[in-house]
């Protein structure tokens, strides 16, 4: 495996980080060009994984530049990820699973949880450092009110 451990788990955290702070640009950086981003959550009631969110690279910049003409969620989203695994993958890549717990602080301060799940994230290493050509954010929760004007 090329890529180390620490360098692919930057890249995880940088990719909550940016998206925090609304760095978009900063936060599509961190993906190749054959990027594929997936929001996804298993139903019981159906017995189907359900696909919510389904993007490439240039589909989710143009949701994220996007985002100051649409109605928002008033306060913030903060993501929290631990890396649990980085193996290696088909072709030079690696496959990285990682929690997530995300957590929305309302204007008046106070904060809730928002969703959890898992990143199933593939790394490729490139000149730049690793970069991300997938990731299915798979919720275990599937009752998010109003949603979120920005990916999980």
């Amino acid at each position: 495996m090329s890529l180390k451990w620490n360098a692919v788990a930057q890249t995880v955290y940088q990719t909550c980080l940016r998206l925090d702070q609304e760095d978009f640009d900063g936060y599509l950086e961190l993906f190749a060009p054959e990027f594929h981003y997936w929001i996804t959550a298993y139903s019981p009631e159906i017995r189907k994984e359900m696909i919510w969110l389904s993007h490439d690279r240039d589909g989710l910049a143009a949701l994220l530049e996007n985002v100051p003409d649409h109605v928002r969620r008033l306060g913030s989203l903060h993501r929290h990820a631990t890396v649990y695994t980085v193996e290696p993958g088909e072709n030079g890549t690696v496959r990285v699973t990682s929690s997530i717990q995300v957590t929305h602080t309302d204007p008046d301060g106070s904060s809730r949880l928002f969703a959890v799940g898992h990143y199933h994230d593939v790394l490729v290493d490139t000149a730049d450092g690793p970069r991300l050509t997938e990731r299915n954010a798979k919720l275990e929760t599937r009752e998010l009110g109003i949603g979120s004007h920005l990916p999980i």
